[in-house]
């Protein structure tokens, strides 16, 4: 009897990917034994839809690329890019459930402990795709409920970079040093293609 394949699913906008990501990534995979995670770069996150990504879609996916050219079980996948409206993650979720094979965990960050309600069919996603939480390991207090319950037990104690594509567009657009932020080979195509030069 075969076991399944254990993949884990990172969704963001990755509008610029940075060091904070890959460790999130790479500390869940190792400390929780998964085969593969799978990079979802959103085509427009339904939370930002007044803001939506400063560059496009095809210098994100480029930029995922580059970043995780080098570590072994990390692939993109650009399903939501090339889709119209919003992305949300169950649609993306529900598409790789209908493989078998898949043992799926969404893979998040525990700042989203307080707006995951928020994601559309929250509680479908996290039983198609059980939640591991990258946490710092200080206690949580984020109210009750099914929702917030399932996301305490898929907490994962990892060291994490307190690190937002938020604060990197900003020291890009200052000239600010970012080579401890962003892999080196993302920050050459940012220069090359004169990427965040102006928000």
């Amino acid at each position: 009897m075969s076991t399944k394949k254990k993949v884990g699913i990172l969704g963001g906008s990755f509008d610029p990917v940075h060091l904070g990501h890959l460790n999130l990534a790479v500390s869940l995979k190792e400390a929780c034994n998964l085969d593969e995670v799978l990079f979802v770069p959103a085509g427009l996150s339904p939370f930002k839809e007044n803001a939506p990504p400063a560059v496009a879609g095809e210098h994100r996916l480029a930029m995922l690329k580059l970043a995780i050219a080098s570590i072994g079980g990390f692939q993109v996948i650009d399903w939501e890019l090339n889709s119209k409206g919003p992305s949300f993650t169950i649609d993306t979720v529900r598409k790789l459930s209908e493989d078998k094979t898949l043992d799926l965990r969404l893979l998040v960050g525990e700042d989203h402990f307080a707006s995951f309600y928020r994601w559309k069919e929250a509680e479908e996603l996290l039983r198609l795709a059980p939640p591991l939480v990258g946490s710092r390991g200080a206690e949580v207090k984020a109210g009750a409920g099914t929702l917030l319950k399932k996301l305490e037990e898929g907490r994962v104690t990892i060291p994490l970079f307190d690190i937002s594509s938020t604060a990197v567009r900003e020291r890009l657009l200052q000239k600010k040093f970012c080579g401890h932020l962003v892999p080196a080979a993302v920050l050459d195509y940012i220069s090359l293609h004169r990427l965040y030069s102006r928000i």
